[in-house]
């Protein structure tokens, strides 16, 4: 433990010295035309052009800087290599970029970094790169919780672990367990990323997976419940109690360990989020915050709701007892929902009545993942509704 500790605060003075070092000189080069720093562009069809614009480089290992005409080279060899893709935004990011840099979609995430191992995690890496060069006094902690690490698997236990650490129950000790986790389980290592990508993908304000890790405590939470349910199955119960403590503490979310939860799973905000024991959430859900998967009272045995693929639950929204919300249904905000939902309905009130189908077009997709929490009459179809459309947009039957 001390020569982890001595290790850390070694890198956090390489951290802090390295950009001290480096980013005058950088500022300095880039007031120069005859260079560019740059990472290697992904742009196919069209060829490059100078056109006075500098860019910082993604390199994990340092700054390249290089001529145009070398820069000119190797782009022209990349493009080789990505001629069976459609042209995608490059990796260059100016460097006025505030932050992160520019953000990347998971589609061009995926073209531009097919050729990696673990796409999602190189892009997180040279994020973390961009803003150690913008925020010279973030790099330590962005050396410490990501460019130290080898894996995604790796950062996510470090982070997490330091949240929910105790005078009684040490960073390292969670590290370990975590690890071992990740290890046993491939299905919780491809969680973790479906996670992620449904953050990014739902949430316009998490558009950069790096900031996702670091900062989005609905996904800190969810992968943090991940543990303590691997845990509850593997017979570790009382630990697997004393972690949910932990997380309910720290990020405000109380998910009892022996609930399962699927994979694609949005939890936004997330502050004040209540999913019971025998509860299950299945794939590709969002839910708000505020929400309750509650029972109805203190009967044992199997009493809490199952929500099913594709679920959007809006913020405020309380469902209580053993009730099935189908697939693809929709629950407006502030809802009270007591009995079960029948999939691709809208719902909504107190308590809940069905407003609607909602009308979901081919190709388009699930109402989890569209995000749209209005009701508006074109975007439902009010033949199976129990409320008129009078009163449903007057409010007066809800």
């Amino acid at each position: 433990e001390i020569l982890r500790y001595l290790m850390n605060c070694l890198g956090f003075l390489i951290g802090v010295g390295v950009n001290s070092i480096t980013r005058p000189f950088l500022i300095s080069r880039l007031k120069s035309n005859s260079v560019l720093i740059c990472s290697l562009s992904t742009q196919r069809d069209h060829e490059f052009q100078n056109n006075d614009e500098h860019f910082v480089s993604y390199s994990l290992e340092k700054p390249l800087v290089v001529s145009d005409q070398v820069l000119k080279r190797r782009i022209r060899s990349r493009r080789k290599k990505l001629s069976a893709f459609s042209p995608v935004t490059s990796l260059s990011v100016p460097v006025t970029a505030p932050g992160f840099g520019s953000p990347m979609s998971v589609d061009d995430m995926t073209r531009s970094l097919y050729d990696f191992d673990d796409p999602l995690w190189e892009l997180i890496r040279r994020e973390c790169m961009v803003g150690s060069a913008n925020d010279p006094q973030l790099a330590s902690f962005l050396y410490a919780s990501v460019l130290n690490h080898s894996t995604l698997e790796d950062a996510l236990a470090v982070t997490l672990s330091y949240h929910v650490q105790s005078d009684y129950f040490l960073a390292l000790q969670w590290i370990d367990l975590f690890l071992e986790a990740f290890d046993d389980e491939e299905s919780m290592r491809v969680s973790i990323r479906n996670d992620m990508i449904a953050a990014m993908r739902r949430d316009p304000a998490s558009t950069h997976p790096a900031a996702v890790l670091l900062f989005n405590k609905g996904f800190q939470a969810l992968e943090s419940y991940r543990l303590a349910n691997w845990l509850w199955r593997n017979g570790r119960r009382s630990l697997a109690l004393y972690m949910q403590s932990m997380i309910s503490a720290e990020f405000g979310v109380d998910i009892h360990p022996a609930a399962v939860i699927g994979s694609g799973v949005l939890i936004d905000h997330a502050t004040g989020i209540v999913i019971g024991e025998t509860a299950r959430v299945g794939d590709d859900v969002s839910i708000l915050h505020n929400v309750t998967l509650g029972g109805t009272g203190k009967d044992s045995g199997d009493r809490h709701p199952k929500i099913e693929r594709g679920v959007l639950i809006g913020a405020g929204v309380t469902v209580l007892g053993n009730i099935v919300v189908g697939e693809c249904a929709r629950i407006v905000p502030g809802s009270v929902v007591l009995k079960p939902v029948p999939p691709f309905r809208v719902v909504g009130g107190v308590p809940a009545k069905i407003l609607g189908r909602a009308q979901i077009q081919f190709n388009s997709g699930f109402p989890s993942e569209e995000m749209q929490h209005g009701l508006d009459a074109d975007q439902l179809e009010p033949s199976e509704a129990t409320v008129s459309q009078s009163e449903l947009f007057d409010g007066t039957g809800i």
